[in-house]
């Protein structure tokens, strides 16, 4: 009999995880078909936010080419496939998803339930084998409702509008209020939940029986403890979708859930674990404040998004850096129990984990301190607005020179195009241009290489670049000296002239922003799409070769400083050689 009950519960258990890999390639399809759809321009009265070309488009348009090519002939050559680099992996995705899911576990909305539901099963009339069964049929239904979100999201976005999310002007400023939002609910001025006729539906259904039954009462769970997984759920969406990944939601919310269903389980299996869990009270509740004063410090990213890839110049580095120590104090002061809230326990003496904490807490806000003054910070140096948009620096050019390059000088050009957009990203001590021409016929006056920066504002990547591997003394005088630097910005929306917007030949899309133009060039000509990426050019626009005869492929982030350096003075020989 109790073989009969294992063999039942392997069934169930693998006709679910058919159910979840069902979802996922139904989902992959219709993605697929969504995002060949384009995305609309919205404006303002006077504001514009354009999307950008995205990697969904240069793939598709890809495609297209190759089937073009196939058909003209040989002679005409495909375009270069440089390495990509996206800035986040699936697995780093399932890995936030799984930490966020064990974060929610030790919120009041989630922990008391945990002895109470495995009791349900464990003392429920029956065998053990039955309670095993059930208890695994409930936990991998919470995985099946929250992947069931992930790939809502995913089937009605498309990776293609998912990728445009993490540019795009009214996206950062909704997702910078929504987490607002979420920070001061878990700071416990008002809860976020979800209608209660519907978690008294879901309750009423679960009395039913069954497997339908045990389903609806992992419904049930989701529905009531909303108010505390909400905010935790929406900043891992917010966070996964905006990577571009077509399953980043969906591979985010398994590893959620994993992470919730996981001790159900396991805790239905060995009943008398339950015994060695600390026991429910205010610490729950110092939890939710500390995520609330998390996700305000999180938040505040989305903003600087905006305010520097539509130059309003409003966020400046200090400003930043000053709220999230003015947060991390009053963290710290919380923690020590300096600060109490309306719905706080009394804390009659600092525990041993608050005292670590807390200390970790004000470490850190000192530590943060200097950056007011221009310390590079390199920790949280990619979080950050770039240094150029701090007013007062004390810091120095990495070699300690405190000298720029004097290529402007030397040039015939006297006036750099597009300049006064990327003073807030400009490299101290680095003398960059911004235009493709301009680049190359400077490169021909100065007998130097061109290394096109493909950047952008919201570029965490470039960010921990320019700040870990640019400031080394070495890498810095290389690029000051012995190269002709093009910073071309992705996701820079000022518009182009009339004059000079067109249709893309590459995605199909009009292009009418400055970092539209440089998102198809990069895409057409290394069909590539992400940043930060490396390219050395000769001074006729083409790609060096080395001593083989091989052309050096761009480069994408590479924070090993001797392999980029390396990198750099293999273009610095090959340029020389060609001469």
């Amino acid at each position: 009999m109790i073989l009969f009950k294992i063999r039942n519960c392997k069934k169930a258990i693998l006709c679910l995880f058919m159910a979840i890999v069902v979802l996922l390639i139904a989902a992959t399809n219709t993605a697929q078909a969504v995002q060949k759809k384009p995305a609309d321009t919205v404006s303002t009265s006077d504001v514009q936010f354009t999307p950008i070309p995205t990697a969904a488009d240069s793939l598709a348009a890809a495609k297209k080419q190759e089937k073009q090519i196939a058909k003209v002939g040989p002679e005409v050559e495909k375009p270069a496939v440089s390495a990509r680099e996206m800035p986040k992996t699936l697995w780093q995705i399932f890995i936030e998803g799984l930490l966020g899911g064990f974060t929610a576990l030790l919120l009041p909305c989630i922990y008391p339930l945990l002895p109470l539901t495995v009791s349900f099963f464990t003392k429920q009339g029956g065998t053990r084998s039955k309670a095993i069964l059930q208890s695994l049929i409930y936990g991998i239904s919470i995985i099946v409702i929250y992947v069931s979100l992930g790939l809502i999201i995913t089937v009605f976005f498309g990776s293609d509008a998912l990728n445009a999310l993490s540019t795009n002007g009214f996206f950062n400023i909704f997702f910078f209020l929504l987490l607002v939002v979420f920070g001061i609910s878990f700071l416990g001025a008002f809860e976020i939940t979800l209608p209660s006729s519907l978690a008294n539906k879901l309750d009423a259904n679960s009395d039913k029986g069954g497997m339908a039954g045990i389903f609806f009462m992992a419904a049930t769970l989701v529905v009531v403890s909303f108010s505390c997984t909400g905010p935790i759920i929406g900043t891992l969406l917010v966070e996964a979708a905006s990577k571009g990944e077509r399953l980043g939601p969906a591979v985010g919310m398994f590893g959620f859930s994993l992470a919730l269903a996981l001790p159900f389980t396991a805790f239905a299996l060995f009943p008398s674990a339950l015994k060695t869990l600390p026991k429910s009270g205010g610490w729950l509740n110092s939890v939710k404040v500390v995520l609330g004063f998390l996700e305000l410090a999180f938040a505040l990213k989305f903003l600087s998004n905006v305010d520097l890839a539509y130059h309003w110049n409003w966020f400046d580095r200090e400003i930043f850096l000053s709220l999230w120590i003015a947060l991390g104090f009053l963290l710290g002061l919380y923690l020590i129990g300096k600060i109490k809230f309306s719905h706080d326990s009394d804390v009659p003496y600092l525990s041993v984990p608050r005292l670590f904490i807390s200390i970790v807490v004000f470490a850190f806000v000192i530590y943060m301190v200097p950056g007011l003054w221009g310390a590079p910070l390199k920790s949280i140096s990619a979080f950050l607005p770039p240094p150029a948009t701090q007013d007062f620096d004390l810091s120095r050019t990495p070699d300690g020179s405190g000298t720029t390059s004097s290529s402007v000088n030397q040039s015939s050009i006297k006036e750099r195009k597009y300049a006064a957009n990327y003073l807030r990203i400009k490299t101290r001590g680095l003398d960059a241009w911004y235009d493709y021409d301009q680049a190359l016929q400077a490169s021909k006056e100065l007998h130097k290489p061109v290394i096109i920066d493909f950047t952008g504002f919201n570029c965490v990547n470039c960010r921990k670049m320019e700040t870990n591997v640019w400031s080394d003394p070495g890498v810095f005088k290389h690029l000051r000296d012995d190269f002709i630097l093009l910073q071309l910005v992705v996701d820079d929306k000022a518009e182009l002239q009339p004059s000079e917007q067109f249709t893309s030949k590459y995605s199909g899309k009009k292009i009418t922003n400055l970092g539209g133009k440089w998102s198809d060039f990069e895409a057409s000509r290394f069909n590539a799409n992400s940043q930060p990426l490396y390219v050395m050019l000769d001074s006729d626009g083409n790609l060096l070769k080395n001593q083989n005869g091989q052309e050096i492929l761009p480069s994408p982030a590479d924070y090993n400083i001797a392999s980029y350096t390396k990198f750099l003075e293999s273009g610095i020989e090959a340029y020389r050689n060609k001469r």
